[in-house]
């Protein structure tokens, strides 16, 4: 998206500051990883 992610002018820019929000808040894809593989196991 290059500087239309980092302009408040446009809609993208609110799109990729909220997924960085949820990715802080539900952790990394790794970790999210573990969590699947675990309950996957149990």
């Amino acid at each position: 998206f290059g500087g239309n992610g980092y302009s408040r002018e446009y809609p993208v820019e609110k799109l990729m500051r909220d997924a960085k929000i949820y990715q802080i808040y539900e952790g990394t894809t790794q970790i999210q990883k573990q969590i699947i593989v675990r309950e996957l196991y149990r």
